[in-house]
This record gives C-alpha cells, structure tokens and sequence, in this order.
C-alpha cells in the first residue's frame, strides 16, 4: 500500500514543476516563464475566457475567443459594442444570460473603473455577472492574487486527494478550503491553472492516468478506493419534457421571417422564429391552430433540445409565402446573412428541420 508522504507543500511544488513542463497552450494564457518573469496576464482576456469557459468545453470556446477578440480588442471596445452584435457573436455558445451579464460587466468596468479591471475578488465580484469562482480565477491568474479557484477540473482533483464523501453541490465549501490550504504565496495563479490542467488532461472524470500524476502519492481516492467515483454527487433527477411548436416561415426568395424574443427570461434578447409559449414550466401549443399569422403551414417534423434543467420537443412547421405578412417586431432576413444574426441553437435546429440547406455547415448537432 502507498504510505502518503507527500505533505501538501510539496505537493504543491511538485504540481508547479509539473505544469511549468506539461502547461496547456491556451490562447489567453501567458506562458509559466513569461509569468516568472514578471508578465501578468491580461485581465480582459482571462475574465473574458473564464465566462466563455462555464459550461463549454476549452475546444468550443477558442474560435469564439478569438472572434471576440478581433472584434472587440479591449474591455472598452466591448462596453461601447452594440448589445445585439454581442449577441450574434455569442450565437451557439448556449447560457445566454452570460452574453448579456458579459456586456453589462463591461460597461461596468468602463463606466465606474475608468476601464481597468479590480484587482482584488471582491472588487471583481462587485461587477455584473462575477460569482465566487469568476473573481478567484482572475484575481490569481490576473493579478497573483492568493484566491482559492474552485472549477469543476479542481473539483474532481481535490475531492480525489482527500476521498471527500460529500457529494456536490454539498462539498463545495470543503473543497474550496483544502484548496486555498494548498494555494501558494508565490505563483498562485499558476498554481490554480495547473490545477485546472491536471483535472482537464491527467485526473480526468474516466480512466484517470493516475500513475502519471506528479502527486498521487498524496492521493487518498487512489490507496483506499476507486478515483473514478469521485466527486461524488447527489442523485440526479430526470429532466422534465416540455413541448412546443416553431413556425418557418420562407419567402420566394429564400427570406425567412424572424423576431427577436423579449430581454428576459430564457434565451433572452435573442432571435427566433416565432413560435409557441414554452418554457421551462409549462408546455406550449404544439398544434397547426397556433400558427403566427395564416398562410399554407405545413408540418415537417420535430427537434429536441436539451437544455439544463429540462428537455424541449418542439413541433415544426414551414409555410412558403408570397407578401410581406409580419406580426410583432418580426423581419425577413435574407438566407444569405441567416447564419450571421443571434440564434440560438434550439432556434437554428428548427430552422434547419424546415430547410436543410439553410446553414452552410449543415444541421446543428442535436
């Protein structure tokens, strides 16, 4: 049986030698020797990623880092953006209440900080949209502040190090103490992304590559149990399913009749075709009667979308139309700037389940 002689400072060292060899190359991130000497990360660009990253995977969230980037270079560019660009350009990242707290954060930061970020968590966590692990991740990548981040790659690793019984949401505040235990001092921001690295390429959630962890022999999950069971967690409940009708409507000239659904709520602020009242409670009208205006409505299947707290089948339908029938604040968008404008994915699937050539990368993954 191993004998845990590792004590959490070395540990700790191990970790930061480990990732000064093994780091990610990550588009927002400075390297550990541009850090060691001297070089501080860009606010911006880490406050920037860590929002993108909640609930996306690193590979997701790349070409939208980088599109952001190009078209909003600094934190003061973003608070000047025009709030529905925003939008488009968050278009298929999902957690749309992060775009619109992303623009309010940023006009915030412009507006009441002359555009420089506070250094310190509770300055950050002072600003729209910045929770407990938001500010501790760029306090201490930004601004090597000595913050315990706790995301879900830390989560696994921490829980496994300590065979942490509890099951989240439960254990967070148990985990976030062994973690500020083990932050250091000096490189805290290193410390936390290396963190961050081992649970995203060694400590992963399945066939965890345990024997090429720099620290397992601090591992109580590996000597007296199974690491692939931890953290662990509360019983799921089944999600419920919610149902509900979308209506295509196409002109001759390929136009397709949009609006734009109110600012709060699910999908707030975003564009959609219209369709019936769902939401995450109740179901909506999934009949032909709940048309949005008349015309020759035709059914053509169904979509389903998995959202987080619940599953939404939508009934389809598509009509071809001759005049100019609008109802609300509705417009025809020509197909050609169709991929361009703020649609979610759930809206972006129905469209395609009317026209399957509408996208030119093909029928979004269901």
């Amino acid at each position: 049986m191993m004998q845990q002689t590792l004590t959490a400072a070395d540990a700790t060292k191990r970790l930061l030698s480990w990732y000064d060899r093994h780091h990610r190359d990550l588009p927002w991130r400075i390297s550990p020797s541009m850090a060691a000497s001297g070089v501080l990360a860009d606010p911006y660009h880490i406050w920037l990623s860590e929002v993108m990253l909640q609930q996306t995977t690193v590979q997701a969230v790349k070409p939208y880092f980088h599109k952001f980037l190009s078209l909003w270079p600094r934190v003061t560019d973003l608070a000047a953006a025009d709030t529905e660009e925003v939008m488009k350009a968050w278009a298929g990242l999902g957690y749309y209440a992060r775009a619109r707290n992303l623009k309010k954060c940023a006009e915030s930061v412009e507006r009441d900080h002359g555009g420089i970020f506070p250094d310190t968590e509770e300055g950050l966590k002072s600003l729209p949209g910045i929770g407990d692990y938001t500010a501790a991740a760029v306090a201490a990548i930004a601004f090597n502040r000595r913050s315990a981040v706790l995301d879900g790659n830390v989560e696994r690793v921490i829980s496994r190090l300590h065979a942490i019984e509890t099951p989240l949401p439960s254990a967070k505040p148990q985990m976030r103490g062994l973690v500020a235990e083990m932050t250091p001092s000096e490189r805290p921001g290193d410390f936390a992304q290396a963190m961050m690295d081992l649970g995203a390429t060694i400590c992963t959630p399945k066939r965890p590559a345990c024997a090429l962890c720099p620290i397992n022999e601090r591992c109580l999950a590996l000597r007296t149990a199974d690491p692939e069971t931890f953290p662990r967690k509360a019983a799921r409940k089944e999600k419920p399913i919610r149902v509900g009708a979308a209506f295509v409507a196409v002109k001759p000239d390929g136009a397709v009749y949009l609006q734009k659904r109110a600012e709060t709520g699910l999908l707030g602020g975003m564009t959609e075709v219209p369709g019936t009242a769902w939401t995450a409670r109740i179901d909506g009208d999934t009949s032909i009667s709940a048309q949005p205006f008349a015309a020759a409505w035709e059914a053509c299947g169904t979509i389903t979308h998995v959202f987080t707290h619940f599953e939404l089948r939508l009934s389809i339908y598509r009509a071809n139309v001759a005049n100019e029938n609008k109802t609300g604040n509705g417009w025809w968008e020509p197909l050609a700037s169709l991929e361009a404008q703020a649609l979610p994915t759930v809206m972006k699937k129905a469209i395609a389940q009317a026209l399957p050539h509408a996208f030119k990368g093909g029928r979004p993954a269901q």
